[in-house]
């Protein structure tokens, strides 16, 4: 069920692991309270998804669905 309201881009960022992903969802200013932005229950779970695949370090599937950050150890 969609949430009626004013719909916005965001970028959200997930870090899992060795893995930064910022990818943007659509969240929504409902009618009754517009006071902030709101994630819908699909959005919540895409957002999961890219949880998991990031801590199962699959870089080509974050890829295709973020822009991708990865911690690079420094060599000492």
């Amino acid at each position: 069920m969609r949430i009626p309201g004013k719909r916005v881009t965001q970028t959200r960022l997930i870090q899992r692991g060795r893995f930064v992903v910022a990818v943007d969802v659509e969240m929504v200013i409902p009618l009754d309270d517009p006071s902030e932005p709101c994630l819908e229950a699909e959005t919540v779970n895409f957002l999961k998804e890219v949880a998991e695949h990031a801590e199962r370090g699959e870089r080509n599937w974050l890829a295709s669905h973020g822009k991708v950050y990865e911690l690079v150890e420094q060599a000492t």
